[in-house]
């Protein structure tokens, strides 16, 4: 495929160079979780339309809002005051001849059960109110969804990007708030909200944890209680760091508390939604779990497009496993960054332009392994008509 480029980029791996910021929102911030909400429906969708008419409808629902509440809360107890609203929106297919899709009970539930699914002390039925701003999508796009007899043809002139792998203070970030959110953690530390967010932040050898989490104020009965839970959580992600990398660590945990004035992080839920943080698709992590900006990045909101045209969430999250199958298979790739751009109306297994930079130990091995990174993408590209019924059935991952 001849739009398909490899490139040798001699810039020393991230790794080597001397800063780097990552950010990671857990699963309990608002962007986070208007950005599964989304994904969620556009999934129960596309299975209500196979079911339905034996094929996946055009559908975008990847306009989302999560409109924070407000509350009190203090040690020993808390409440929401005022319920937290989560608003979906977007375009999608709600008939096909006699056949009608229930598209806005569809979202509602998925919304229902994505926050009781990833959140232990919000009351869903009572403390969220849920509404959908769904319309019919438009005609041009609507045939741009059915022209297609072979590969599906793009919706969209946009781009992906991924790259491979990880460095030690992107897999720190990524590692540090799946623990705090792990069940077994929540055992452990049952008072850990689930919004928590982790900045790390890398100058040469030395890398800073700054980590926010919202605690869950009925089970933090003192500000002794608060301040001796927050040195345990230190401790014990400074004692996880040490998995992932020998380079000195310190982290910080709530760093805005003023523990004089009773100034503290304590929430009712474990969410910061519940007191007027709001949350929006797209703001938060990118396809890969974390927001790089020492990477190239693409802006686009991969969540709730639909997957089978929709380049913008396709591409993002084909490029991150190119990258990911390139370095793996060939150890002397330091790194691998993918960049793919489609042309509204082309096959998406045929986007406008492919470029695959390598980075490499040795320059030389580059006449070596340029052939086997364009042929991973070329297979990839080959599998992109499978890219929807793929993602319904979990084989790829859009919310990591």
């Amino acid at each position: 495929m001849g739009n398909i480029k490899v490139s040798y980029l001699g810039n020393a791996p991230l790794e080597e160079q001397a800063v780097e910021y990552v950010e990671r929102k857990g699963k309990g911030h608002p962007d986070t979780l208007i950005d599964g909400i989304v994904e969620r429906a556009s999934i129960e969708l596309s299975r209500a339309y196979l079911e339905k008419t034996g094929q996946i409808l055009h559908h975008n629902v990847d306009k989302g809002l999560i409109v924070g509440g407000e509350s009190t809360a203090t040690f020993g107890s808390g409440r929401i005051t005022k319920p937290i609203e989560v608003i979906v929106a977007g375009r999608a297919t709600k008939s096909l001849g006699s056949v009608t899709i229930p598209v806005d009970e569809i979202a509602i539930r998925a919304a229902k059960d994505h926050l009781k699914e990833n959140t232990r002390f919000l009351d869903v039925d009572k403390e969220v109110k849920f509404a959908t701003r769904i319309q019919k999508g438009s005609a041009d796009l609507n045939g741009v969804f059915r022209r297609a007899p072979g590969a599906p043809l793009a919706n969209d002139t946009s781009f992906g990007i991924g790259f491979a792998p990880f460095t030690e203070t992107e897999r720190l970030a990524i590692e540090t708030e799946r623990y705090l959110n792990s069940a077994a953690y929540k055992r452990a530390m049952p008072m850990v909200g689930e919004d928590i967010k982790v900045m790390s932040v890398r100058e040469e050898d030395s890398i800073t944890l700054t980590i926010a989490i919202a605690f869950v104020a009925r089970l933090v009965k003192s500000m002794e209680d608060y301040v001796s839970y927050k040195e345990r959580i230190r401790a014990d992600v400074l004692k996880l760091s040490r998995k992932y990398t020998r380079r000195s660590v310190s982290a910080a945990i709530n760093n805005a508390d003023s523990h004089s004035d009773n100034d503290v992080y304590l929430t009712k839920s474990g969410l910061s939604c519940e007191a007027g943080d709001d949350g929006s698709v797209g703001r938060g992590n990118r396809v890969n779990g974390i927001i790089t900006p020492f990477r190239p990045m693409t802006l686009e909101a991969a969540w709730g497009k639909n997957p089978v045209n929709h380049v913008g969430k396709i591409y993002s999250v084909v490029s991150n496993e190119i990258a990911s199958e390139v370095v793996e298979q060939y150890p002397e790739v330091r790194e691998c960054t993918v960049y793919m751009v489609s042309q509204i109306g082309r096959p998406i297994s045929d986007p406008k332009h492919v470029n695959l930079e390598l980075v490499l130990e040795d320059r030389k091995r580059f006449d070596a392994v340029v052939g086997k990174a364009h042929g991973i993408a070329e297979e990839a590209l080959g599998n992109l008509p499978d890219f929807a019924r793929e993602l319904i059935e979990g084989k790829h991952i859009v919310l990591s």
